[in-house]
């Protein structure tokens, strides 16, 4: 072990995704198991011996931790990391956590939505759903961003349709929507520090090709 190592720091979104993660990162050799005791009310977890540290962190705060150095690199949904639009190198898709991007409300919608008759959406992502309606569809709608269910949005006459993540769909149907338009794929990625990309290529990428091997 060289002792004048700096560590390299990864920034991991608390929950399902995190699990999944590390046992990714076991099978490709970087261990660390502190971070396994349940019972531990730390919030960085080192490696000594390869130099790496992990911290868990709120999803939507895992880019802005990349983008600003104070993590080297993270993981996270492709979802937060367009959602944030933070300055950070998008640089492995780890395929965990499939789904998609969609547009979906009430089967009635489906024409208005074709003719450009939509006056509301509802999301938890509006830069998301801004960007699709604006850009893409060249559609002015008024987006209204909700931290709930929105699911509830058009059935109770919030707005027309939603954009959301859609995995199986079974939360949509049961409450009378489809998905009516896709977006684009979602999974997680591994985003790197643009700067600690540059001083710590030869580690960074070291970690990369070895999450690589483990896929």
């Amino acid at each position: 072990m060289d002792e004048g190592k700096r560590y390299i720091t990864i920034a991991l979104a608390k929950g399902r995704l995190a699990e999944q993660t590390l046992d990714l990162f076991e099978k490709s050799g970087i261990t660390c198991d502190e971070i396994r005791d349940k019972k531990t009310r730390k919030l960085i977890f080192q490696n000594p011996e390869l130099k790496v540290r992990f911290f868990m962190s709120k999803t939507s705060d895992v880019p802005t931790y990349v983008e600003y150095g104070a993590a080297d690199m993270g993981v996270v949904g492709a979802d937060t990391i367009i959602e944030e639009h933070r300055k950070v190198l998008e640089v492995l898709d780890l395929g965990l956590g499939r789904c998609d991007m969609c547009v979906a409300g009430p089967a009635a919608a489906k024409d208005d939505l074709l003719n450009g008759r939509i006056r509301r959406v509802a999301t938890k992502y509006p830069y998301i759903a801004k960007d699709y309606f604006y850009e893409k569809k060249h559609q002015t709608v008024e987006i209204v961003k909700l931290n709930g269910s929105v699911e509830l949005a058009p059935i109770v006459g919030l707005s027309e349709v939603i954009v959301d993540i859609v995995e199986t769909g079974s939360t949509l149907r049961a409450n009378g929507l489809e998905v009516l338009e896709t977006i684009c794929p979602l999974s997680a990625r591994v985003i790197v520090n643009e700067a600690g990309m540059k001083l710590e290529s030869e580690r960074i990428l070291k970690l990369i090709n070895a999450l690589k091997e483990a896929l």
